[in-house]
């Protein structure tokens, strides 16, 4: 399946949305186009801190993972994983190691954090509204 590129215009509109509209769009996109964007180093996913949590950042799109791209991050790179993967190893790797998820984390590091199970249930709603199982 070919994945047109976002446009300038379209990835800084984008931007601009809430943690809860970037969510949303996530959801949309990751259904659509069937993957989920992390980046990826030597040593394996990159991680995020928050307060309470360890965190996996994800995103819709492979253009805003490669945003995050630099400075500590400059070695990294944007890798997709599949939906299905996301859901037989992913979510149950991830509750194992009592991890959380960041969705769609904008340049200054804010987004929404779900639990895995919480992200997976919300994965299955969209794509059920979407009309696909």
């Amino acid at each position: 399946m070919s994945i047109s590129p976002l446009s300038q215009e379209q990835i800084e509109t984008i931007l601009q949305y809430d943690a809860e509209k970037r969510f949303q769009y996530l959801l949309k996109e990751v259904t659509t186009q069937g993957q989920i964007w992390i980046l990826t180093d030597e040593h394996g996913c990159v991680m995020l801190n928050s307060e309470d949590e360890d965190c996996v950042p994800v995103w819709p799109n492979q253009e805003f993972a490669q945003a995050w791209a630099t400075g500590d991050w400059e070695d990294c790179k944007p890798e997709s994983i599949s939906v299905n993967k996301w859901r037989s190893r992913w979510t149950p790797g991830l509750e194992d190691d009592e991890l959380a998820i960041v969705v769609f984390p904008n340049l200054d590091q804010e987004g929404l954090i779900l639990y895995p199970d919480e992200f997976d249930d919300a994965l299955k709603q969209q794509a059920q509204k979407a009309g696909r199982r």
